[in-house]
């Protein structure tokens, strides 16, 4: 557990927590918590059952944000995509007066590329800080949704150039987890109309208004990924298509094989008759001139097909 008392940007580590339990006369205090932390935070400030009975569940949390006397309980999900599987984060916070909690499970790259955001604009209050926060934890979606569209151009040249029956299961999976990560930035983006339209008495009037832009970007994400699912639909259809079309060209060959042999099949059961009385059966060159015609014309209907465009 890491303390701040963060004033116009600046941080001071702070080592007593019970320095943290009243405001300080000038900024607030950051704490940069673990799970482990809570049993040791709860009582000194007060935060309630349920709150931390979230953070410390198995279960994956939906975004939410919940309404308490002296402190507010955010969760928000951050995103990250290793080019396999997307993975969410839930980065819970507790927003007080004079201090603001962050508790995760893993480490949140968000609040890494927060702490310059703090110095350069000299933030001094709590709210401001989640402002800042929640506003990069949605922008990274633009980020990730950048690199899912690049994987599904990709991966439809791939099938378009040559199909793979490993591009069906890169579909299936794609398309889950674009449908997952849809259905969790439902809750999300409530989460932060909340903070834009309803009174809170810890957030700024001003600050407030500013929380519009995140919806807006919040709305424009979920938007992007219904098109990506959209996308996903498409492409396997383009995949079924491509492995029809495929098949209906190794029929095509073994139809003008099948149709050059049929001749040559008429030619040899011809001769192959247990007949005496065949006039060239007993001609010197027979043999030859037989398969030589057989030849010419397998050699010959190759070269028509060939022309018509049938091989």
């Amino acid at each position: 557990m890491k303390i701040r008392l963060v004033n116009a940007g600046v941080f001071t580590q702070i080592d007593d927590i019970e320095a943290a339990l009243t405001a300080p006369a000038e900024g607030f205090y950051w704490i940069d918590a673990d799970l482990e932390d809570l049993e040791h935070l709860q009582p000194l400030f007060n935060l309630h059952d349920l709150a931390v009975e979230d953070c410390l569940s198995e279960e994956d949390q939906r975004p939410k944000i919940e309404i308490y006397e002296s402190h507010y309980f955010i969760v928000v999900n951050s995103i990250r995509f290793d080019d396999e599987e997307i993975f969410l984060r839930a980065l819970n916070v507790f927003l007080g007066r004079h201090y603001i909690i962050t508790v995760t499970k893993q480490k949140i790259n968000e609040l890494r590329i927060l702490k310059p955001m703090l110095w350069e604009q000299e933030v001094s209050e709590p709210d401001r800080f989640l402002y800042l926060l929640i506003d990069l934890v949605v922008d990274n979606y633009f980020s990730v949704g950048d690199r899912i569209e690049a994987r599904i151009e990709k991966l439809e040249e791939d099938i378009l150039m040559h199909t793979k029956k490993s591009h069906l299961s890169e579909i299936i999976g794609l398309r889950s987890e674009i449908l997952w990560l849809k259905k969790m930035l439902g809750p999300q983006k409530e989460v932060i109309n909340t903070l834009n339209k309803k009174d809170l008495r810890l957030i700024d009037d001003q600050l407030q208004k500013y929380f519009s832009d995140i919806y807006e970007n919040a709305v424009k994400i979920s938007e992007t990924f219904e098109t990506y699912r959209d996308l996903m639909g498409n492409l396997r259809e383009a995949y079924q298509s491509s492995i029809a079309n495929r098949a209906n060209e190794i029929m095509r060959v073994f139809t003008a094989i099948t149709t050059i042999f049929m001749p040559l099949t008429v030619i040899t059961g011809i001769y192959g008759m247990n007949f005496d009385n065949i006039p060239e059966i007993h001609t010197k060159y027979g043999y030859f001139g037989v398969i030589g015609a057989m030849v010419t014309l397998g050699c010959g209907m190759l070269v028509v097909f060939r022309k018509k465009e049938w091989l």
